[in-house]
């Protein structure tokens, strides 16, 4: 009944907004040929909507529609009482301008015991869709809904773009996402976390950017490189993230650190796929070395443009930790750097829609001690690292299969 008289709401003021509730779509899911084919004629029963629940989630497009006054009025009249969470609009934010300007995030419709949580998506410039947190400012009725129940806004999310389905649900004409349960899936890992531009700009305090024109031109072809291998390892749906020296960048000064002279990526070995190398050097980037195998300390690097390289570290999952190789390719000695456990947020980076480690601390200080605030020019990374360990040394009539130089 709620359902049916939000969509009549939203429809008479010509609202697009589609169904994300998760309970729904994982009921829709397992039915969705059914769905599809069906052309919408009378259901006998109430299947889907009925399911109990305190809420029905639905998304909102911020540029499909102008917040009018006259919404709220209907909703209003049509005994509905609302409520509008807004918060900062990070895109709006930058090394030069922390804005403070606040745009609505969440709003919420409540009619007798059930409401209606309208969760409001965002394009950012990485081509994809973003939602804030809910967090309720001080005079707000906390008693309003059961807050804690809600699927979305206990914090950030970045998703793809959704090609959106009009069905015919219980009598309901709703738009879902065309693939439900990729949706879902997406919902599972989407939290995002931005990156730290108050930190950047008090980090730049101290140590002031280098402007020099090879720095500049080393950040252009970094974040060409960085692009070139997003695009490609999301062809082959591998998932990877900002590792090393790019993580650090981001975590610490909201870009590529200049001296840096690569771009790192880190991939889980369980999510190597024998297709990487062919589709790098299909995309101009040969492969420049191949250290270990896919058991141990496996490791790639491709050259990019000039002298600016693409790393790759395979990391490897143990009970309490995680780590991945290094390979010394004079002398055959391998090293492994430990990580604590962690799992992966997304972020923007270089206008790019990447993951980063959500535990992004500790990841940083694993691998550069408790001093990573403070710039290093001059890195080994055979001793520099504050997780690095010795791990014995490949045995010689190995070498031609784990120490590959092109």
């Amino acid at each position: 009944h709620v359902v049916r008289k939000f969509l009549s709401l939203i429809s008479s003021h010509n609202i697009p907004v589609y169904l994300i509730d998760p309970l729904i779509l994982g009921l829709v899911d397992k039915d969705i040929e059914q769905i599809r084919s069906s052309p919408g004629g009378p259901s006998p029963e109430c299947k889907y909507f009925c399911a109990p629940r305190d809420f029905t989630t639905f998304a909102l497009l911020d540029k499909t529609w102008k917040p009018e006054m006259g919404l709220f009025r209907t909703a209003e009249k049509m005994g509905f009482q609302w409520l509008k969470i807004i918060n900062k609009d990070p895109r709006l934010d930058g090394m030069d301008d922390l804005s403070g300007i606040e745009i609505p995030l969440h709003y919420i419709f409540k009619l007798a015991s059930h409401a209606i949580h309208l969760v409001v998506f965002y394009e950012r410039s990485g081509n994809y869709l973003w939602h804030g947190p809910l967090r309720l400012k001080q005079h707000m009725d906390r008693k309003f809904v059961p807050f804690r129940k809600l699927h979305f806004g206990r914090y950030p999310g970045a998703y793809e773009k959704p090609e959106l389905l009009l069905v015919s649900i219980d009598d309901l004409k709703v738009q879902i996402p065309k693939n439900p349960s990729s949706f879902l899936q997406e919902m599972s890992h989407s939290r995002f976390l931005e990156c730290r531009y108050r930190e950047a700009r008090a980090f730049f305090q101290l140590y002031p950017d280098d402007a020099s024109l090879d720095a500049v031109e080393f950040r252009k072809k970094a974040k060409s490189l960085l692009h070139l291998a997003a695009l490609t390892l999301n062809n082959l749906g591998v998932k990877f993230w900002l590792s090393s020296g790019t993580c650090l960048g981001w975590y610490r000064q909201c870009n590529v650190i200049p001296h840096s002279k690569d771009v790192d990526l880190g991939v889980f070995i369980r999510d190597y796929k024998a297709d990487i190398i062919p589709a790098f050097k299909k995309a101009g980037l040969p492969l420049k070395h191949k250290f270990g195998k896919v058991e141990d300390s496996l490791e790639l690097s491709f050259q990019g443009e000039d002298d600016v390289k693409l790393d790759i570290f395979f990391f490897y999952e143990e009970d309490d930790h995680i780590w991945n190789g290094g390979t010394q390719a004079k002398s055959g000695k391998k090293f492994k750097y430990l990580f604590p456990k962690f799992t992966l947020c997304w972020t923007e980076f270089v206008e790019l829609k990447v993951h980063v480690p959500c535990e992004t601390l500790q990841y940083v200080e694993a691998n550069y001690g408790p001093d990573w605030k403070v710039p290093v020019k001059t890195w080994d990374w055979k001793s520099s690292p504050s997780n690095v360990q010795y791990n014995g040394v490949w045995p010689v009539d190995e070498w031609d299969d784990v120490i590959q130089i092109y």
